[in-house]
């Protein structure tokens, strides 16, 4: 209630910055993890891009949601699936809602700017209009963290690297129509050397394009392959809707 009366005291009265920052030192310098709508998987399920299917993604986004007391909400993971005799193609991007998706610890507004910190939405994250498309995804390193709140090892931290985030999916967040595998069967293979998973890079660095959602392929399914390019298997989780 302290912090709500503050927000009104700053937003209506005037003053100078000092003031302003005064004031803003005052509050935490994160908005709740309740918000939390978007995270990456803290941890991967281990078996390379054996995930089984969606549903086993889903079901592990619910799990690590619901360790951090985010289990009130429908979890699914982006992820695409390409298309197989008597199964369409799944598009990632049709899994997940339209959002407005905050992070574990999204920023509180800037009070010196008076801006508030926008969570994301769906044309940000896929650049679906001309203008959106020049700005780039709103998505970054510093709102990609995990369930946790926590920062995943991208190419400018410490080893080992994480930041190769599975998601089977081409710059606009639909699945691959090519006859090539970029989806390790679907989530349901581990073979070594065999298969492919795309990955984009929840750091945007690296491989040129800085994409967070389609950045390359692995040269294979096990566990091992997927470590070799600098990720260990985790993938986004969004959430669609309140149960």
């Amino acid at each position: 209630m302290k912090n709500i009366c503050l927000w009104i005291l700053i937003g209506s009265l005037g003053g100078t910055s000092t003031a302003l920052a005064q004031d803003a030192s005052k509050l935490p310098d994160r908005i709740p993890s309740s918000l939390m709508t978007f995270f990456v998987t803290s941890e991967p399920i281990g078996d390379g891009g054996n995930l089984g299917g969606l549903a086993g993604a889903d079901a592990h986004c619910e799990k690590l949601a619901a360790a951090v007391g985010a289990g009130g909400k429908m979890w699914r993971a982006y992820l695409s699936t390409q298309a197989r005799p008597g199964q369409p193609a799944v598009n990632a991007r049709d899994r997940i809602g339209k959002g407005p998706w905050y992070s574990a610890k999204e920023r509180v507004p800037d009070y010196l700017n008076r801006r508030l910190s926008r969570p994301m939405v769906m044309s940000e994250i896929h650049g679906d209009t001309l203008d959106e498309a020049r700005r780039g995804s709103n998505m970054q390193k510093e709102f990609a963290l995990t369930e946790k709140g926590e920062i995943v090892n991208g190419i400018d931290d410490p080893l080992p690297t994480r930041h190769d985030i599975l998601t089977g999916s081409q710059l606009d967040g639909r699945a691959f129509t090519d006859a090539a595998d970029h989806t390790c069967n679907n989530w349901t293979s581990n073979s070594a050397g065999s298969g492919s998973a795309q990955v984009g890079h929840s750091d945007r660095i690296g491989n040129g394009n800085q994409s967070w959602n389609s950045s390359h392929g692995t040269t294979g399914c096990s566990q091992r392959d997927l470590v070799a390019w600098g990720g260990v298997g985790l993938f986004y989780c969004f959430a669609v809707n309140e149960r």
